[in-house]
C-alpha cells in the first residue's frame, strides 16, 4: 500500500491498479457496504486508484486527503467531498492530486474521473475511465464492482469530467 511520490501522476498505475481491483477490491482497504441510499465504495475506490498513479497523502492544511486502516478523511471516502478536493487543490494550487474540470468527454482519457450527479443535485457516484471501445470511454468502479462499462448512467442528469495530475 505504499506508493513512491512522484512529481506527476501515473495514468498507467491508476487504471492497471483499477483493472486488479474493480472485481475483487483490495483486502488491505476497508469496503464501504450500502446503508438505504447513501454509501457504496465507489469514492474510496477511486480513491485508492489515485494513490496507486502518485498521489501524495495530505493529513494536514485546510483541504485533506488521507487513509489508515483505521480511519480515513470525507474526501477520501465521500465522491462529493473528492470532487471538491480535487476542484480546490486544483483552483487554489495546493499540494497533492487535482481535478481540473473539462466540459466534453472527448477531452478526457484514462486515469481520468467523471463524477456523476443525481436528480436532488447530489454528487452520487465516481467512476475511473480505463479504456476505450472504438473511442467510446469504458469505466471501472465500485458499488457495482465492474470493469470496463459503458461511461454512461441513466440516472444521472450531469457528469462532471475531471482531468486529472499533479
Amino acid at each position: 500500500m505504499n506508493y513512491i511520490n512522484s512529481t506527476s501522476y501515473s495514468r498507467v498505475n491508476a487504471v492497471n491498479y483499477a483493472f486488479k481491483y474493480a472485481l475483487e477490491p483490495n483486502p488491505n482497504y476497508k469496503y464501504f457496504l450500502v446503508y438505504s441510499t447513501n454509501g457504496g465504495d465507489c469514492t474510496n475506490f477511486i480513491s485508492q486508484c489515485l494513490r496507486a498513479g502518485g498521489a501524495p497523502i495530505v493529513t494536514s492544511g485546510r483541504n485533506q486527503w488521507w487513509y489508515n486502516n483505521r480511519s480515513w478523511s470525507v474526501s477520501w471516502s465521500t465522491a462529493g467531498s473528492l470532487y471538491w478536493y480535487l476542484k480546490i487543490n486544483d483552483k487554489d494550487k495546493l499540494y497533492g492530486i487535482k481535478g481540473t474540470e473539462v466540459n466534453s468527454i472527448s477531452m478526457m482519457e484514462p486515469g481520468d474521473i467523471i463524477f456523476y450527479q443525481n436528480a436532488n443535485g447530489r454528487m452520487q457516484h465516481s467512476a475511473i475511465i480505463t479504456s476505450y471501445y472504438e473511442n467510446y470511454p469504458l469505466v471501472s468502479q465500485h458499488t457495482p464492482n465492474v470493469l470496463n462499462i459503458p461511461y454512461k448512467k441513466d440516472w444521472s442528469v450531469k457528469m462532471h469530467f475531471l482531468k486529472i495530475h499533479l
